[in-house]
């Protein structure tokens, strides 16, 4: 994966400008929407107690990066109830991809670097 396969689950150039152009924190800042999504995920199933909490955290986290269509589902769920967990887990799936891709992008130009920065 690279950059050319972002879908647009992500707005990485609002989240480079909320932190200053300093890609050290935008690595940061994925890494913890990552461990985030690791850990609701798994709730976000219907039936499964928590998952309004799940996708609440999820809401929150997802518009801290710039995922528009995740935190929009996340609100629906809210709203509509667990009939669109779906609709979330589908759209947290397209946010993680998007984020494999600028991350490994990321790498790779770190490598292409004589500074590796």
């Amino acid at each position: 994966m690279a950059r050319r396969d972002l879908t647009g689950a992500v707005d990485f150039a609002y989240l480079e400008s909320y932190a200053a152009g300093d890609l050290g924190v935008v690595q940061e800042v994925l890494e913890l929407f990552r461990q985030q999504a690791s850990l609701w995920a798994p709730m976000i199933v219907p039936g499964q107690e928590g998952w309004r909490d799940a996708v609440h955290t999820i809401k929150g986290t997802a518009r801290g990066i710039g995922a528009g269509a995740l935190a929009a589902a996340c609100e629906a769920a809210e709203v509509e109830g667990e009939g669109q967990l779906a609709a979330v887990r589908d759209a947290l799936d397209a946010a993680l991809s998007d984020v494999a891709a600028y991350v490994h992008e990321l790498m790779l130009r770190s490598l292409r670097s004589p500074s590796g920065g």
